[in-house]
């Protein structure tokens, strides 16, 4: 049984969506909240294994409830859902540690298969590294914590979630070419987006300027192919 929450001002589409996946669809138990601030009381008493939140809502948006969430809890996977979204907004949500989104409107049938996708993926990364620690030069990489540890100089960074998770794939292939479509299929949940294609070369940008007076490590493009982490000892 998935435990998700839902939450969304509009009372018809969450009915609908509530009784898609409990009743019909079925394996899921749907908590509903309509707006951030019943959103966050509902994360904090319910713990769910999923989130799917509107963005525009009254009394708290949906911006500032994901933010509050991703404080303590950088691991339950997040979904924002909108009719329109500009690419700021896109790039805004990502950065505060949304891991997809979903266009309106949609049928539940549509949602369920997005849902199992990010769900897929998570267990997925649980399995191929269970301590979320990846180390490459003078650096480990806490991914589950989202923090970036230089030994040499003493710093500790913190990072977005999915700066974490990116630089984390890189580090985990360091030396080999991970593809752009591997990247955005894996952490955008598609390959061809325009808005997701623009964002990730945002956040490898960020993540170069945090290497960039290191001359032992180095993010590089292979034009038409993808990105590389290389160390150089």
């Amino acid at each position: 049984m998935i435990k998700l929450l839902l939450v969304e001002d509009d009372k018809n589409l969450s009915y609908i969506v509530q009784s898609g996946l409990q009743d019909i669809i079925g394996g899921y138990e749907v908590i509903t909240a309509c707006n951030g601030e019943e959103g966050l009381e509902a994360w904090k008493a319910h713990r769910p294994d999923i989130i799917i939140s509107d963005i525009d809502m009254p009394v708290m948006d949906g911006f500032e409830m994901v933010r509050r969430i991703r404080a303590t809890d950088v691991d339950t996977p997040i979904l924002f859902a909108s009719a329109l979204t500009s690419p700021k907004d896109v790039r805004k949500g990502y950065d505060i540690g949304v891991n997809n989104y979903v266009k309106k409107p949609f049928i539940p049938d549509e949602l369920d298969a997005h849902l199992h996708a990010i769900l897929k993926m998570k267990e997925g990364s649980k399995t191929r590294n269970e301590e979320g620690l990846c180390k490459f030069g003078h650096y480990t990489l806490d991914a589950e914590h989202a923090t970036l540890y230089n030994h040499e100089s003493g710093d500790k960074t913190d990072l977005t979630v999915r700066e974490a998770q990116i630089l984390q794939l890189l580090a985990q292939n360091k030396g080999d070419v991970v593809t752009r479509e591997t990247i955005l299929g894996r952490f955008w949940n598609t390959d061809k987006d325009y808005f997701a294609s623009r964002s990730l070369d945002v956040f490898i940008t960020k993540l170069r300027k945090l290497f960039a007076e290191d001359p032992h490590i180095e993010i590089v493009t292979k034009r038409g192919t993808g990105l590389i982490l290389m160390v150089n000892h």
